[in-house]
Order: structure tokens, then C-alpha cells, then sequence
């Protein structure tokens, strides 16, 4: 039975035959030539479908595995770590770049963020999510480390998750300018690749207790 090939990016699917990747799209925006590159790698392979996930990215589904390096030799792009124990995704909204709700240059942020931490081994898998206003439409309060702009800053959450057993992110600190929010993450990155654990961020927060982390990570 044939199972998921991290070293190719690829996801077995249900057939158990067959395999998804995901270029990696930093923060879903892409230029129409990229986008018509993906179209037509996938038609050229024989793709089953293209799936838009939700760490922003473009699935190309029912891939066979002795196209997989042919395939990724074609797009020229760098796999999207959808597998293992690392920073999986940095989600993030259009900000001030796009969107009239936009406070805070979100897709600035999480570029920065995305260049700095994708794909980087932590305990577990671990999502970050970056909003430019209150809307909250890169969901950072069900994100491992999440960022709101406001008025007034960006708002810093930890913990969050989509699991099975769901759990909101908690605040730890708000009004930052974006130099603190990327000194903070750094700072609560660092902590947790170092404390030995091998829990997702919120479950760890759990054992430790809040106040003992916001207090280790300078918060």
C-alpha cells in the first residue's frame, strides 16, 4: 500500500494510487502566468482536478507517481509543506494592499513571516494566521500563532487550532508595531523549538500555564 512521499511533496489519495501536491503560492497571490503554468502542467499530467486548499495553495490532484519530478521540473516552484512537523502555512488576507477593511499591511507581515518560517521543523505542525483588520479572514484565532491588525496595531494570539478537539487562540499582548510582533514570534518560536515538547503549541500552553509562557517568552 503506497503512502505519502514527503521528499516529493506529495500526498497519496484516497485510491491509494495516486498523489496531490501544492506548489507553494505565498499567501495565495499569484501572477496569470503562474496560474496558466499550474493549468497547464496539471492538463499535460493528466490531473484529476485542481483543489484550492485552504493554506492558500493549489492542490493538483491524481498525479502519478512516476511523473512527480517530471511534474515538479515543469512548474518551477517550491512544494507547499503540507507534510510533517514543521511551519505548514502562513495564511494571510489581502490587508492594506487590496481590501477598503484593511488596517494593518497584513500581506507585508506575512510575506516576511512566510520567508522566514515556512516549512521550518518545530515540535509539531504548526499554522500561522495574519489578518489586517478585526474580520479575522486568515482565521488567526484558530491558528497556532495568529496576528490581527486593529486601529490601533496588531493584536498577538497563540494556541489556536481547527483539530478534532478545536481551540481558540488567547491573547497575549496587542497594540504591537509590526517590528514587535516579528521580535515576539521569533522569540515564542524559538521557546517552543527548544522546550523539548512534542505537543502542538496550545496543548503545550496547557501544561506550561499562560502566564508562565507569556512570562518565558517576554510577553
Amino acid at each position: 500500500m503506497k503512502d505519502n512521499l514527503p521528499e516529493k511533496g506529495a500526498i497519496v489519495q484516497r485510491d491509494r494510487e495516486t498523489y496531490a501536491i501544492a506548489p507553494h503560492l505565498p499567501g495565495g497571490i499569484v501572477d496569470p502566468e503562474t496560474l496558466i503554468k499550474i493549468a497547464e502542467v496539471a492538463k499535460k499530467y493528466g490531473a484529476a482536478a485542481l483543489k484550492m486548499t485552504s493554506a492558500q495553495r493549489i492542490a493538483i490532484v491524481g498525479l502519478k507517481e512516476e511523473d512527480l519530478d517530471n511534474v515538479w521540473a515543469d512548474l518551477g516552484i517550491k512544494p507547499g509543506a503540507a507534510i510533517g512537523l514543521c511551519v505548514r502555512s502562513v495564511k494571510f488576507c489581502p490587508g492594506t494592499t487590496f481590501c477598503k477593511q484593511g488596517k494593518q499591511d497584513a500581506v507585508g507581515l506575512g510575506l516576511k513571516l512566510d520567508e522566514k518560517y515556512h516549512g521550518m521543523p518545530m515540535p509539531s505542525k504548526l499554522k500561522i494566521g495574519v489578518s489586517g483588520c478585526p474580520n479575522s479572514c486568515a482565521e488567526p484565532a484558530i491558528k497556532d500563532i495568529g496576528v490581527m491588525g486593529t486601529a490601533k496595531g496588531y493584536t498577538l494570539m497563540v494556541g489556536g487550532s481547527a483539530a478534532a478537539v478545536p481551540r481558540l487562540a488567547e491573547v497575549v499582548a496587542k497594540e504591537l508595531s509590526e517590528d514587535q510582533v516579528l521580535e515576539a514570534i521569533d522569540r515564542i518560536l524559538t521557546y517552543y523549538k527548544n522546550s523539548g515538547t512534542k505537543k502542538r503549541l496550545g496543548k503545550f500552553i496547557e501544561g506550561t500555564g499562560l502566564d508562565e509562557f507569556k512570562s518565558q517568552v517576554g510577553l
